[in-house]
């Protein structure tokens, strides 16, 4: 593209050339607009923000955003709320990256929370039985079409594949601490990546949907360094200590007035952990968190962990959110001394602060620093290999899943430093079985998109409920 084009591109979106110049109001407009559509699950919710920032409106260029993509991905947390605000603190400065992250969250939270009242007060009635009793069968297609997804683009060869293949081995058989698999594949990758490796060399998982590339000379922010984005070691720590301030303020505070055994307490301090230790995306949070609340808190079943994956699988926003769900049943079922759906409500709002806030923190303490490093090889590698390994704990959780939802009975295998789960095979779910399989076939034969198919397994499930 010339450079007369370039300008002509830019002009068409409202920005001029010179300087990137665009008006905070119409950020705040596509962020609105960014996190309405955000359906699909973090590579859905990335290839939005890649078609109307880099491609439609040319804000940014595939390099930065690719390179703000593969630093969020090394994060703990959720990598496309972390873009947002990543991309939002490049084009606005703090305040961009505030609003970019609050808008992105905000329309999940609120569905959610609407959901999980209905869930609570109508969870009997035939009608809602039925519909979360679809959602669940369906959602085991979506998570296997996430690690096909992912590992169609991660695992290019033989040592991709095996890490993944020991990772699937470390967390489902041996119960490997999930953060130290990360740790783990970080490490190998980086350590290859500065070797040289070639089997270490790849990008992103979750690719672009573009055909063109849009050069970073060609958008409105251009391919220099803004000034607010170099490293500005006072701007740093002054932000850096209000965000930690937001976030362990709160758990400081419960656990001196309610103590460490009050639910809200234990919220606190649970999602505070998922915060720091939960690398490699929102499936891989998922498994974490659903075997710890499930198994180790018992704040609710796996079944129910499924019923509020539906949820967030169907509304927008991060697929995380459905950490909010967890938050609410554990304090609608624990608290005391409160209401049981005031205490419900207050749970998922902690639960969404507390998950949160750090993901504001790792970007604004990193991201200065890290725009210096665009093309970093031994960086580029260590993702490559955290996706691989991802790839393996993904599957972990659809075996998971898919145990607790298509038998009804469930043993313990003792084997080597813990014990998995496996099905008792005469304990088939069999409307499940039909309608996971049928999932299944529409999403990798026929190729339907998502929402299509919860929304007909929703119906086909409360068909059953009503009949039966």
């Amino acid at each position: 593209m010339s450079g007369q084009d370039s300008a002509s591109a830019i002009a068409d979106n409202g920005i001029e050339a010179k300087g990137h110049g665009i008006p905070f109001s119409d950020a705040v407009k596509v962020w609105a607009r960014i996190a309405a559509l955000s359906f699909g699950g973090p590579a859905g919710q990335i290839a939005v923000m890649h078609r109307i920032l880099v491609e439609e409106k040319r804000w940014i260029g595939e390099e930065r955003f690719l390179h703000a993509l593969n630093y969020c991905m090394l994060l703990p947390g959720p990598e496309a709320q972390q873009l947002a605000v990543y991309i939002g603190w490049l084009l606005h400065k703090t305040k961009g990256g505030l609003v970019a992250g609050a808008l992105f969250v905000l329309p999940g939270f609120l569905a959610i929370l609407a959901f999980s009242y209905v869930y609570v007060l109508l969870g009997q009635v035939p009608v809602v039985e039925g519909l979360f009793f679809g959602l669940k069968s369906a959602v085991l297609a979506v998570v296997l079409q996430a690690v096909v997804r992912v590992g169609s683009r991660a695992l290019k060869n033989n040592v991709m594949r095996g890490l993944a293949g020991l990772a699937f081995i470390a967390i489902f058989v041996l119960d490997v601490p999930f953060p130290l698999i990360v740790l783990f594949a970080g490490l190998v990758g980086f350590f290859g990546g500065r070797a040289g490796l070639a089997a270490f060399r790849g990008g992103s998982g979750h690719g672009s949907a573009g055909a063109e590339i849009i050069h970073d000379r060609d958008t409105a922010l251009g391919e220099g360094l803004p000034d607010h984005a170099r490293p500005n070691l006072s701007w740093s720590l002054r932000i850096c200590g209000v965000l930690l301030m937001l976030w362990l303020g709160p758990v400081a505070a419960l656990l001196f007035a309610l103590g460490p055994d009050d639910v809200f307490s234990r919220i606190a301090t649970f999602f505070s952990q998922m915060a720091v230790v939960t690398f490699g995306g929102a499936y891989a949070v998922l498994a974490y968190v659903a075997q710890e609340a499930a198994e180790t808190y018992g704040w609710l079943q796996p079944g129910e962990m499924l019923d509020g994956l539906g949820m967030a699988e169907t509304t927008p926003g991060p697929l995380i959110m459905v950490v909010q769900f967890v938050g609410f049943l554990a304090a609608f079922r624990e608290a005391t001394g409160l209401p049981p759906l005031v205490a419900a409500t207050l749970g998922a709002i902690l639960t969404t602060w507390i998950t949160f806030v750090p993901c504001f923190l790792w970007i604004f303490a990193g991201a200065p620093f890290v725009e210096r490093l665009r093309g970093n090889r031994a960086l580029s590698a260590a993702l490559s290999a955290i996706t691989a390994a991802v790839v393996g704990v993904i599957l972990n959780l659809a075996i998971w899943f898919a145990i607790h939802t298509l038998f009804a009975k469930v043993r313990q295998l003792p084997f080597a430093a813990g014990d998995f789960d496996l099905p008792v095979l005469t304990s088939v779910d069999w409307p499940a079985m039909a309608l996971a399989a049928g999932a299944l076939l529409a999403t990798f034969w026929f190729k339907a998109r998502m929402l299509p198919v919860l929304g007909v397994c929703s119906v086909l499930g409360v068909v059953y409920k009503l009949i039966n």
